[in-house]
Formats: structure tokens, sequence, C-alpha cells
């Protein structure tokens, strides 16, 4: 497994895109009106007794625990999971990885028997993602990316590193999960069901 971070993904979000998003997964247009008249071009004045400021622009965010951050960044980072979806088929056919993602945490997850598959098959997913946050205007933060392993085998401890020094990364060395927990957790249910659900739920 490959874990990885998005930096400062709710202040980042573009709105101009989240409204084009919204409006793609076909919301009413009073949502949409909602949205930007919320997200984008805001004004606002004072009033002190009988002064009453002119209207100067205001700024607001996504920020992360307000009430709209959870449903926005859901909606904002489906498309991205899916264009993924679809260019690790075109690019990487029949090569087993699954996403599970917690909005700005994400999991790339991959079952090989060779270490030098399972390493390629991070390191591809690692840079298909990185191009398309890229794109969207986000960025991974590398010093946060990190590797786990589990293996029946208790002898192998000394497994190789997965180098992502040519994309901007780190050379990151495998932490090592207890394999019974692994097997004996519900994690295949959770893997199967949780990249597809946004993906069906928004298409772009």
């Amino acid at each position: 497994m490959l874990a990885f971070d998005i930096v400062q993904f709710f202040p980042l979000l573009n709105h101009h895109l989240l409204l084009w998003i919204l409006n793609k997964a076909g919301f009413d247009s009073r949502i949409l009106s909602f949205f930007a008249n919320y997200l984008i071009n805001g004004k606002t004045q004072y009033v002190w007794n009988s002064f009453i400021s002119l209207f100067f622009r205001t700024y607001v965010d996504v920020g992360q625990g307000s009430s709209f951050s959870s449903i926005l960044s859901i909606l904002y980072i489906a498309p991205i999971f899916h264009i993924f979806e679809k260019r690790s088929k075109d690019l990487l056919p029949n090569i087993p990885v699954s996403v599970l993602s917690f909005v700005d945490d994400s999991l790339f997850i991959s079952q090989e028997k060779s270490y030098k598959k399972l390493n390629a098959h991070l390191f591809y997913s690692y840079n298909i993602i990185s191009n398309i946050l890229n794109q969207f205007r986000l960025t991974i933060e590398h010093s946060q990316s990190e590797v786990f392993n589990s293996s029946r085998s208790t002898r192998n401890f000394n497994l190789p590193s997965l180098d992502l020094s040519s994309l901007g990364g780190l050379i990151l060395w495998p932490n090592i999960l207890d394999s019974f927990l692994i097997e004996n957790s519900p994690f295949n249910n959770i893997f199967s069901f949780t990249p597809t659900k946004p993906f069906s739920s928004l298409r772009v």
C-alpha cells in the first residue's frame, strides 16, 4: 500500500472548477446560483450606526470542517479518481491497483507476489495521480507519503524500497504490517466498494 496526502487540499480548491463539476453532476440551477454567489465574487459591507461602508470583495473558501466541506470536497475529488481509473486502465491494463480515498488522504492498494512488480504498480499509479492533481492545481505532499507491505512469510524483513525521486518524491522504505491483521480484516470488501461509489455517482 502507498499512502499519500494532498497539500492544502481544502484552501486550494478551484471554485470555478467546482461549479463546473456541480453543473456536470446535474445539480439544480438554484444550487449552482447559491454556490456561485457564496464562493465567487462575494461582496460585503459594514454598517455602524448611521455609517454604511462601501462594498468590498470577500473570499470564502471551502474550509476544512465547514458545513459544506465534506460534500463539496467529495464532489471535487470524485472526477480526479474517475480520470485516474480511466488512465490506469488505458496505460496499465491488467494491473491490480485499487484506490481508497479519505478526501485529501488516499491509499493505493496492490497485491503481488513479486515486490518488483508491486513497486512498479505503485510507481506508475503515483505518477498518474500526480499528473492529474497538477492539472487540477493540486499537489501531493511528498514528504508525507508512506509505503506499507504485508507478507505471510516471517522472513521478508529486508524489503526493497520504492524510489519516487524521479517524480519529485522520496525513496520510501516499507513499513511492515501484521499479515494476520490484514487477512482477518474487512479490507477487501471496503476496497471493492469505496473506490467505485463516487465513480458511479459522477461521470465526467
